[in-house]
């Protein structure tokens, strides 16, 4: 352990590449402490004769995995676990493991004398279906894991439901609206014992759902949020034992109820709704759970900033073996350069398109250019296509850089500035199952592709 005058090393366990994860990072070196990105690049746990040591060394973990939309998430479950024993570790992995298990929370939550709605969760069809009818015409169904409002439905309980979705547990839970025509409810985001932002979450036009990353629309209400609520959300994550998480509830006639907590709970709505990054109160968290110290006055002050840039804590991308083909994502970080500058961005990788694009906005912003001549690309059901300026730009990806000749285009309107065409991909395997924004899954795929 750290003495308060030590620049503390915080590991942050992600294996994903996550804007949460970079501002983490970014935070606990601008608080003079020593940030390191636990990834598989860079990581291992030994045994020898007794002893357990851990590389890269650190004094405190801060979880950040992201459990609830994985395949196996009982293997980042037993990976978390390995690091508890060895270090402290904020967000620990059985709170986490009640917390990404929607039902378990609700359980959880409810034997705690905290208001949840109504749920029942049955392994056979029949014990199921024989319930629903409680739940009145209208019900939530529910996975038990799920993310992003990923794996739930408003569904009418007139008709049979099934206990499994593919290989998830389901089940069903009460719908708690107080206004039919405004779909809302209250995110809270905790850290320790404190409050960071507090914002009201609106459904987006067609949906009910009001995640952010499908569009759902934020409102700032810290300053104003009830004291049922505020006591509720620190009283649920002190229940469930996580340090940091984002508390979801619902205002009904008779007070508040929690709807869901997570744990890995994404900075981009809080930070656009009040204006304050939870991640330098997390850093600080850290560092002073291994008795260090921070400058109160400057968490407050990086907090009004979400700096999720590439940190100088990311290890050294492994390079392929000669002869073996490296793999990417279907969305990859990758550093554009052009005559008058870089910049690091995400870009998507379509193998359906034979030319890399990149939006107007980016290439003047790096100098790409000068244009070299006009192309003729089609573009959805426009048989003709448009015409578009190319111009010659230089793509950085895990530190191999090439260049081709890329069309210019207006993406504004799309998720992504950068689309990696043929002419790239080319030089690598497309993992679609690997994308470096996963914390933060985009609603709107670029529908409008070469």
């Amino acid at each position: 352990m750290e003495s308060s005058n030590d620049a503390v090393r915080v590991g942050v366990l992600s294996l994903h590449n996550s804007k949460e994860t970079k501002a983490i990072l970014n935070a606990v070196e601008d608080l003079g402490h020593e940030p390191v990105w636990l990834r598989r690049e860079n990581t291992a746990v030994s045994i020898r004769d007794g002893e357990v040591s851990l590389e890269p060394d650190v004094d405190v973990v801060a979880n950040r995995l992201l459990l609830s939309n994985t395949e196996e998430p009982a293997e980042g479950l037993g990976l978390a676990a390995t690091f508890e024993r060895i270090r402290p570790m904020l967000n620990r992995p059985g709170a986490t493991l009640t917390a990404i298990h929607k039902f378990a929370t609700a359980a959880t939550l409810a034997d705690w004398n905290v208001r949840v709605p109504d749920a029942l969760l049955a392994l056979s069809n029949d014990r199921l279906n024989r319930g629903r009818e409680r739940f009145g015409d209208v019900g939530v169904y529910k996975t038990a894991i799920g993310t992003h409002g990923g794996g739930t439905w408003k569904v009418d309980l007139s008709d049979p439901v099934n206990p499994r979705v593919g290989n998830r547990q389901a089940f069903l839970q009460e719908l708690i609206e107080r206004d039919e025509t405004q779909h809302r409810d209250l995110r809270v985001y905790v850290v320790g014992d404190r409050i960071i932002g507090a914002m009201h979450r609106y459904a987006p036009e067609g949906d009910w759902r009001t995640n952010v990353a499908l569009g759902g629309a934020v409102e700032d209400v810290t300053d104003e949020i009830p004291d049922e609520a505020r006591e509720t959300a620190l009283y649920a994550a002190d229940v469930i034992d996580l340090d940091y998480v984002g508390v979801d509830l619902v205002e009904a006639n008779d007070g508040w109820y929690v709807l869901e907590m997570n744990p890995t709970a994404g900075f981009k709505g809080p930070y656009e709704a009040t204006g304050k990054s939870p991640a330098p109160y997390i850093a600080k968290l850290a560092v002073e759970h291994v008795g260090g110290s921070v400058d109160d006055d400057r968490v407050r002050e990086l907090s009004g900033t979400l700096d999720d840039s590439t940190p100088s804590s990311m290890p050294r991308e492994e390079r392929p073996a000669p002869g073996e083909t490296p793999t990417i994502g279907y969305i990859e970080d990758v550093v554009v350069s052009g005559t008058s500058g870089s910049q690091s961005t995400l870009a998507k990788s379509d193998t359906g398109a034979t030319r890399t694009s990149i939006d107007t906005s980016l290439a003047a912003a790096i100098g790409a250019g000068p244009i070299k001549s006009l192309t003729r690309v089609r573009s959805g059901s426009q048989k003709s296509g448009k015409a578009r300026p190319v111009v010659d730009l230089v793509v950085g990806i895990g530190g191999t850089q090439h260049t081709v000749t890329a069309s210019v285009e207006d993406r504004s309107h799309m998720n992504y500035p950068l689309l990696l065409g043929r002419d790239i991909l080319k030089h690598y395997q497309v993992d679609v199952r690997r994308r470096s924004d996963s914390d933060q899954p985009q609603p709107n795929e670029d529908v409008l592709e070469e």
